[in-house]
């Protein structure tokens, strides 16, 4: 399958964003680059003033700036001026990204489909990928080779699911989802009960995993199935790679969790959460609307004031555990001023002692 590339003039670019064109207007480019490494035929952006020096040495063929940016010398580059450099680049790559997509469309062989299932217009199924029975697969969704969607998965409208994705049965996708390669959707919870004679026997996880619109997912992240009713990913969140997700969470919608997190069996995260990497949060616990959890930090009790940063194991105030990791750092020079002070104490007791 051949993917055209990107070819847009000047004027074709400047009109999408809404910008001024200072130079060729026909000049035509067919990729993106960072500023220092660009040529002819690149796009490239400067949104920081640290990389302004490669503004006047780089060969990209058209530069997109700011509005506002006063030149300190020749450009041969066109430039388009806008207001956000950062987030219009950041749009022109998506709008490649999704024209590209677009011409992702048909089933490739090897790859199994069931007779049960029903399949979307315009949507693309990878080699060696297994759609299962009853299965619901939306319009202009791309599953790239080696997934697998199980009996009775629901995968909405234009989402994505990458190469060597697994999705377990019964579990639904919203629309214009992302799930990175070899993340796993609906794996068993971790549900044992321990025994009288100290073995463990394993908890039936019935339940399924609910992804809502919007949600982006790492690479290999597991995600599990609710032991009853669901585990749910709310509208728009973005989890990192490598997460692990327990049974019965629910993570609200606009939350942010960098990669390494484990979230505990039936936590509930609320909107708009921002985690750093490599936090524990245990079980059967709320973390309130906005909070914000600094990377390696322990969350072992529910936060119940919004819009609280924490920090530490066990998770606390930010600004306490920064001055406890101040104080912690000068513990050698405190305890050399406390000795030095006992010393002095003992010396005026025996002063006194020899005045009396």
């Amino acid at each position: 399958m051949k993917f055209n590339p990107m070819q847009f003039s000047a004027e074709q670019i400047a009109t999408l964003l809404e910008g001024k064109i200072e130079g060729n207007k026909n000049v035509a480019v067919g990729s993106f680059a960072k500023i220092e490494d660009a040529k002819k035929t690149d796009l490239a952006f400067l949104a920081n003033s640290r990389y302004e020096e490669f503004l006047y040495t780089t060969a990209a063929g058209i530069i997109i700036i700011s509005e506002d940016l006063e030149l300190k010398g020749t450009v041969d580059s066109t430039l388009i001026r806008v207001k956000d450099p950062y987030s219009s680049f950041a749009f022109l790559m998506k709008f490649h990204q999704e024209k590209v997509a677009q011409q992702m469309v048909g089933i490739e062989t090897p790859s199994f489909i069931h007779p049960t299932s029903i399949i979307g217009e315009k949507v693309f199924i990878g080699a060696f990928a297994y759609i299962g029975e009853n299965a619901k697969i939306g319009d202009g969704t791309k599953i790239f080779p080696q997934s697998y969607i199980g009996k009775d998965v629901q995968i909405g409208e234009n989402t994505t699911i990458h190469s060597g994705v697994k999705i377990y049965n019964g579990c639904v996708i919203g629309n214009n989802v992302i799930i990175h390669a070899g993340t796993i959707v609906g794996s068993d919870g971790f549900g044992f009960a321990p025994q009288q004679d100290g073995t463990y026997q394993k908890v039936p996880q019935l339940g399924n995993v609910v992804i809502e619109d919007m949600v982006e997912i790492g690479a290999n992240t597991c995600i599990d199935r609710a032991t009853m009713g669901s585990t749910i990913i709310r509208k728009g969140t973005k989890l990192d790679n490598l997460l692990q997700v327990g049974h019965n969470v629910e993570i609200g919608e606009d939350c942010v969790i960098a990669a390494q997190t484990g979230i505990s069996g039936s936590t509930k995260i609320g909107k708009r959460v921002m985690i750093g990497g490599q936090v524990g949060v245990i079980g059967h616990i709320t973390v309130a609307e906005g909070t914000k959890v600094g990377g390696q930090s322990g969350v072992t009790k529910t936060v119940r004031e919004k819009n609280t940063a924490l920090n530490g194991t066990p998770a606390h105030d930010h600004l306490t555990s920064m001055r406890a990791q101040a104080v912690l750092r000068r513990l050698p020079e405190l305890e050399k001023k406390i000795i030095e002070l006992e010393k002095t104490i003992s010396h005026l007791s025996i002063q006194k002692d020899t005045n009396s």
